[in-house]
């Protein structure tokens, strides 16, 4: 069994990310599994060596020790696997499942529904090859008229994927519906998350994925990867989010929260024991470590609901 911690390293980690990581930790090591840090510093404009630095630094202090990974091992580092990504791309593209976009944010957003108010983009397919005349027609003068390079998109079919949650069960999703043909490769170069994390985790040798729920809408896309891909998925598990005094889910904008803040007014265990009670594996909040949190570590007691936090 091998679980992981896939932070990316764009700031401070606040409290939500060591949630996260306390809770996926835990997750491992009740298995007696191994527990990897891998680094996903794709966007090069916003992530830098220094936080992935600063983070790993945290995660020792709070007793969080990896089996594996982390910045020492470029192995583990997204930014240093991208010919490996390459393949998987390409391999994608031999069987047809690939096709060029150049479609802008602006452009996708102006065909999204009334309803969609939930951050949700569902790409509706406009650059999307269906064979035609007209539309090879119009593709190839769209490309031609274009000023950057295409964003590359994988093909979905019309179809439901199932699957049980480790923590909210039964979920079904229609890849075309609700997820759209989504991106492999930015029009600017960078790798897209569904693509890395899912050939990652395979490669990695990762049977479990604890994270938080914002991110449960990716599991049927990253499946269907799996799927075409030819490789095992992992047990998904998705947590509650904290989120601050207005119900908004923490960032690294929540300075109040980060750990640059919580280490100059509390011990690591102090915020272990206050990340334990809030998520139900303790009746109250006290000092406790990681290590002593391990016979106490049940999926059931975690809650369901977000949990809001004050500052």
């Amino acid at each position: 069994m091998t679980g992981r911690f896939a932070p990316s390293p764009s700031g401070r980690m606040h409290l939500g990310n060591v949630y996260s990581a306390l809770i996926s930790w835990l997750s491992a090591k009740s298995q007696d599994g191994a527990w990897i840090l891998r680094i996903e510093d794709l966007d090069p404009q916003r992530c830098r060596r220094e936080y992935a630095v600063q983070l790993e630094d945290d995660l020792r202090w709070l007793g969080l020790t990896w089996d594996a990974g982390g910045i020492g091992q470029p192995d583990y580092v997204q930014s240093q696997r991208g010919d490996i990504y390459a393949e998987h791309l390409e391999r994608l593209r031999a069987i047809g499942l690939t096709y060029p976009c150049y479609c802008s944010r602006a452009d996708i957003l102006a065909t999204q529904a009334p309803h969609e108010s939930d951050g949700r983009v569902v790409y509706r397919g406009t650059c999307r090859p269906d064979g035609t005349v007209e539309k090879t027609e119009w593709l190839a003068n769209r490309a031609a008229s274009c000023p950057h390079a295409p964003a590359i998109r994988l093909r979905v079919p019309d179809r439901e994927i199932r699957f049980t949650d480790g923590h909210y069960g039964e979920q079904a999703v229609n890849l075309a519906h609700e997820c759209g043909d989504f991106i492999l490769r930015r029009a600017d170069g960078a790798w897209a998350y569904q693509l890395a994390v899912v050939v990652d985790d395979a490669l990695m040798g990762v049977t479990e994925v604890v994270r938080g729920r914002d991110l449960l809408l990716s599991v049927p896309q990253q499946l269907y990867l799996y799927e075409v891909l030819g490789y095992s998925a992992p047990r998904f598990a998705h947590l509650p989010l904290l989120c601050n005094e207005v119900g908004q889910r923490l960032c690294k904008r929540d300075k109040s929260l980060d750990m640059g803040v919580l280490r100059q007014q509390f011990s690591a265990e102090e915020i272990i024991g206050h990340i334990a009670h809030i998520a139900g594996l303790t009746d109250r909040e006290e000092k406790v470590s990681a290590n002593d949190l391990l016979p106490h570590f049940r999926w059931d007691a975690i809650p369901r609901e977000d949990v809001r936090i004050e500052n």
